[in-house]
């Protein structure tokens, strides 16, 4: 991991620091998803086949939830299964407490205005799989859109060994999901965003994904007629902020924790201690070594940084600046920090919080936003299942107090059948 100390860095050098790994946005891989993307949106379920088997090695298959979830349960340890259910409860649990409440204001005398939220009628959920299948990301996705009122979820994953893991068909009988598309990547983003066989085409796609399903998200959404989507969700971040209290080892284990995931995720330690940077920088060294991704991990923190900051001011404002996707505070004081912080998708606030906890079962979900848009961006909570609609009751006699000063405002647009609209109410 680079150290760099902030102070000394110019504007131009602070940017370069704070830069994600040009790898998640290349030529090629843009060009590479937008031949992926158009091949689906033309030849639909036939080039979803032909893609998905030279990509994945498997054409897609619509796959039964209940009996590989019947055998997890069995096959494996009931702890793992007790603390996938205990996951479940936490995260069902604060999505239906979260509900966005309905607004009812009347803004003068016959004038009621509403503000009603409604689910949307279908979603389509992206889990990341492959050799490592995440069914906590299913949790994460799959329980705000059920605590919403989504009354259709289809979900796509790469396939794994047997089409589906035993732990990801726990996860969606537990989210009340009966069947997974094993289908993956951009080509898989193209059939939730056009339709594709029996793929229907949905309105909105959530999920994370690598550099490839995040790009492929983004062009569909910009498509005419294309689908909404959560956020700009690709490989993993995270920035620590750590003062002298905090422990060595556990903030390295933190950081690895996110390193391990994907060649093109980016860990950050910020501190205003020398030393503690230092030993943290050793203790990453050696516990990397250790680990059973340790290649992964290592492509990872290629694009790593140790910055030194002055105070934790300072800190929160590189912070803000790299908006990162996880955020923690391992700090003496994590609540004098807090309200400097604006942008991150999650804040982990002291030294019990792990990332790890809210990864699984702190309650939140882990769907968050990549790439510096948590800047302006929210991470998924129910609210991203729903929309809100707006309704104007009007009595007759506000109906006449209105009409000349819409009618007015009308013609200063030079809108003159809007005025006449709003004219006819005069004498009603």
């Amino acid at each position: 991991m680079k150290q760099l100390t902030w102070s000394s860095l110019s504007a131009a050098d602070r940017q370069a620091a704070l830069a994600r790994p040009p790898a998640r946005r290349s030529p090629e891989l843009v060009a590479g998803v937008g031949n992926i993307v158009e091949e689906v949106r033309a030849g639909g379920w036939d080039a979803l086949v032909r893609l998905s088997t030279r990509i994945d090695g498997a054409a897609p298959s619509r796959v039964a939830v209940a009996p590989l979830a019947a055998a997890a349960r069995t096959g494996l340890p009931p702890e793992t299964v007790a603390a996938m259910e205990l996951a479940a409860a936490n995260v069902a649990r604060f999505h239906a407490a979260s509900l966005p409440a309905d607004t009812r204001v009347e803004t003068m005398p016959g004038l009621m205005v509403e503000k009603v939220w409604r689910p949307l009628d279908r979603v389509g959920l992206y889990v990341p799989g492959g050799a490592t299948p995440l069914f906590s990301t299913l949790l994460m996705l799959a329980l705000p859109a059920r605590a919403a009122g989504v009354e259709e979820i289809v979900v796509v994953t790469p396939p794994s060994p047997g089409g589906l893991a035993p732990a990801l068909a726990l996860a969606a009988d537990l989210c009340g999901i009966t069947h997974v598309w094993t289908v993956g990547g951009a080509q898989a983003i193209a059939a939730l965003a056009f339709g594709a066989g029996e793929i229907p085409a949905c309105p909105k796609i959530c999920g994370p994904g690598n550099a490839w399903v995040a790009e492929a998200k983004s062009l569909v959404s910009a498509l005419p007629g294309g689908p909404a989507i959560d956020m700009p969700a690709g490989p993993s971040e995270l920035m620590v902020i750590a003062d002298s209290s905090a422990d060595p080892a556990t903030v390295a284990a933190d950081l690895l924790s996110q390193a391990e995931h994907d060649a093109s995720a980016q860990v950050l330690l910020v501190s205003d201690d020398a030393a503690m940077a230092e030993t943290v920088a050793a203790e990453v060294e050696r516990q990397v070594a250790t680990l059973p991704r340790a290649e992964l991990a290592r492509a990872s923190l290629a694009h790593g940084r140790v910055i030194l900051a002055e105070d934790l001011a300072q800190a929160a404002a590189i912070a803000n600046a790299y908006a990162p996707e996880h955020l923690c505070l391992a700090v003496a004081d994590p609540a004098a920090l807090l309200p400097l912080l604006r942008n991150a998708g999650a804040i982990f606030a002291g030294h019990a919080a792990a990332e790890s906890f809210g990864d699984y079962l702190a309650g939140s979900s882990h769907v968050l936003p990549t790439d510096g848009a948590a800047r302006a961006w929210s991470g998924i909570t129910t609210v991203s299942f729903m929309k809100a609609i707006s309704i104007q009751h009007v009595s007759a006699e506000a109906g006449r107090a209105l009409a000349a000063p819409a009618a007015a405002l009308a013609r200063l647009e030079a809108l003159e059948a809007h005025a006449r609209a709003a004219d006819a109410r005069a004498a009603r």
